[in-house]
């Protein structure tokens, strides 16, 4: 019985350990977003990063913006890109919606097209990478 626990208990500490999937529309793999907030492109290969401070750099750890707290989004000068509402709800600088980030992960454009999946990846992270910064 303890050995089918520490199995059980080793597995989900597996799965709560990995990247999180990010995919396009047609259900494609674009990318990864690990927990410890590292992007990597669809090879694995690293474009970039999300510190736990909230700064966002890219793969050569060049700071490339900022998370905010509400869900305010900056560029590396500290002008503000956008924002992520506590709904899901991402605009731009200007407050005009430019997509939504669902609940169950699924990110949409401001036609509620569905453009990709992030799955259990946090909404502001999920606006870095699909809206607001290029990392290929």
């Amino acid at each position: 019985m303890k050995l089918v626990l520490l199995t059980i208990l080793f597995s989900f500490t597996i799965h709560i350990s990995t990247a999180q999937t990010l995919q396009n529309s047609s259900y494609s793999t674009t990318g990864y977003l690990k927990n410890d907030g590292t992007i990597q492109n669809s090879s694995y290969s690293t474009v970039g990063y999300i510190k736990e401070n909230g700064t966002i750099q890219n793969a050569s750890y060049s700071t490339i913006g900022y998370i905010k707290q509400g869900g305010i989004i900056q560029n590396s000068s500290y002008s503000t890109v956008g924002y992520v509402k506590e709904d899901g709800k991402v605009q731009n600088s200007s407050y005009t919606t430019i997509g939504y980030i669902k609940e169950d992960g699924t990110v949409q454009n401001s036609s509620y097209s569905t453009i990709g999946y992030a799955k259990n990846v946090k909404k502001e992270w999920a606006a870095v990478v699909f809206f607001f910064f290029n990392f290929n």
